[in-house]
């Protein structure tokens, strides 16, 4: 007999409290990278796909493809390390289907991207200084890196506190 796939169960990493800039951004990073996924931990595909409240089609699955894309656009898209790099779950004529298209998506699928897009992130600004500045591919925008770090903090900030809400309707867990 098969057993179903479930999120798995990590060991979330302990943001630092005394630490170089550099990684302290890292940290707090990780940190959220990792709170996104234990708020998923143990849950079935079909309870990450539970979405929120009507109208809204918010669900925690949704949101760890949304952080996957998300990773990609800013450390590897808009840095130019991988310019042309495609969207994964979004189109031009579906852009938000890293939210919308995910009734037959596969989940564990999805974390494996996830984890990857994470690794790839790492990877591609590990020797860029958090002066260097980037331009925007389209509208030209200036940014640098630690911009980009404090960005993705916050946006994980967020959308965490998106995920503590889905999973207590799911499940009734809570936590930090």
């Amino acid at each position: 007999m098969t057993t179903e796939w479930t999120a798995p169960v990590l060991a979330r990493t302990t943001e630092p409290y005394v630490a170089p800039e550099r990684e302290m951004l890292e940290g707090w990073l990780d940190w959220h990278r990792h709170t996104l996924l234990t708020k998923c931990a143990g849950l079935r595909p079909d309870q990450l796909r539970t979405a929120s409240v009507e109208p809204s089609n918010l669900t925690l699955l949704g949101l760890v493809r949304h952080m996957a894309e998300v990773e990609r656009w800013w450390f590897r898209v808009f840095t130019g390390i991988a310019p042309g790099l495609a969207d994964i779950y979004c189109t031009p004529d579906q852009p938000d289907g890293d939210f919308e298209n995910i009734a037959d998506a596969d989940a564990e699928q999805d974390f494996a991207t996830f984890i990857a897009e994470t690794e790839e992130a790492r990877a591609a600004v590990r020797t860029v200084e958090l002066d260097h500045i980037f331009r925007h591919p389209t509208n030209g925008t200036e940014k640098n890196l630690r911009w980009i770090y404090v960005h993705m903090i916050e946006e994980y900030a967020r959308h965490n506190g998106h995920a503590d809400f889905l999973r207590e309707r799911i499940d009734g867990v809570t936590g930090d």
